[in-house]
């Protein structure tokens, strides 16, 4: 992803902001591999968000969840299973963490990630549930479960 700079009250106000499906279209969560960019929108249809879905190839547990907007810009990140991530103070965060927008750093702040947002990282259907809570998706998109 581009870097592109948006100050910081204006990155907490769009992941603040709720965020609606497009359509009824169905999707189908990724199978080894896979992604998929679902569109959403804000209320009144001005602005656009992406919902992505990333699923690793050998690592099935291997997941990440995105919400961006303006196509580009990465709001919140959540990293399952994945490798340790090393924050720009040189702090190395370990096992799943999210990322948030950071205004200078884009998305390469990291934390761990607070059992009072995500409830169950081992199931990946409710901490999708739980990420889209999180990014305040209010009329959540269809997803389904793909076909390996």
């Amino acid at each position: 992803m581009v870097d592109i700079e948006i100050p910081q009250d204006e990155a907490d106000t769009l992941i603040q902001m709720p965020k609606y499906r497009i359509n009824d279209d169905t999707w189908h969560f990724p199978g080894r591999g896979r992604s998929i960019n679902i569109p959403l929108q804000s209320e009144d249809k001005r602005i656009s968000f992406l919902l992505d879905v990333w699923r690793g190839r050998l690592e099935l547990n291997k997941i990440t969840y995105q919400n961006r907007v303006h196509q580009m810009i990465i709001l919140v990140r959540l990293d399952l299973t994945g490798k340790p991530h090393k924050n720009p103070d040189d702090e190395v965060i370990t096992g799943s963490h999210i990322h948030l927008y950071q205004e200078g750093y884009a998305d390469k702040w990291a934390y761990p990630i607070s059992t009072d947002s995500f409830s169950d990282l081992t199931d990946q259907w409710q901490t999708l549930k739980d990420f889209m809570t999180y990014c305040n998706i209010i009329k959540e998109p269809n997803i389904i479960a793909g076909i390996e």
